[in-house]
């Protein structure tokens, strides 16, 4: 069987809970946190510089890769404060001008690697039915904003896509778009007449055939 490839928003929520329960650092939850609200690679992430990062308009910069649009986001408010929590603990291991966001407790750059291998652990930790990376984090932004309604063209825009194809994957598989097509928001109770049947169920499903029938 194939693997998903993607989490669901429970899934996200039970692997920063996982973060939150085993805590050594509060890196780990903010860096969960941003690569699901922002849709980061695990590389845009650690190439994340603190000059990305402005606290008082409250943006983030975001450099995509693979020939992406580069983004500039909105800091919502539980993450600024995760921010500030983070860069206030970031001063201990810091020993020299380093302008990565994320490091490590050496004061390094944190790597790739590093945030794959803590991601799966966390996954395992948190006891989720697939092995998780850090790109199923990014396709839980995009499956998320579909599911709150969010058109194709925004979602490509936010991702960074520069083919839309790469977007119509979380659009394509969010039933809620279809749900406008069966109810009265389509104009479907401006029908004249309605059809007869003994059956109500029959007599709705009539009608709104027919009502589509006239386009």
């Amino acid at each position: 069987m194939k693997q998903r490839k993607y989490l669901t928003s429970d899934e996200v929520f039970s692997l920063l809970q996982e973060a939150e329960n085993k805590i050594t650092s509060h890196r780990d939850y903010c860096m969960i946190y941003m690569t699901y609200i922002h849709g980061l690679r695990a590389s845009e992430l650690t190439g994340l510089t603190l000059s990305d990062y402005d606290p008082l308009s409250r943006k983030l910069r975001i450099t995509r890769l693979k020939g992406g649009f580069n983004t500039i986001h909105p800091v919502i408010e539980e993450e600024h404060h995760l921010l500030q929590r983070w860069l206030t603990e970031r001063k201990r291991y810091v020993q020299q001008d380093v302008p990565w966001l994320f490091i490590t407790r050496k004061g390094q750059r944190l790597s790739r690697q590093r945030v794959y291998t803590l991601v799966r652990q966390y996954g395992d930790a948190a006891q989720l039915p697939v092995r998780v990376h850090p790109h199923m984090l990014r396709h839980a932004c995009g499956y998320s904003l579909a599911e709150r309604g969010n058109d194709t063209r925004l979602i490509q825009d936010y991702l960074g896509h520069r083919n839309i194809r790469h977007t119509v994957i979380y659009t394509a598989s969010n039933a809620e778009r279809f749900h406008v097509a069966w109810n009265g928001e389509s104009g479907f109770e401006d029908m004249e007449k309605e059809p007869t049947s003994s059956n109500p169920t029959v007599t709705s499903i009539s009608h709104r055939l027919r009502q589509g029938g006239k386009n």
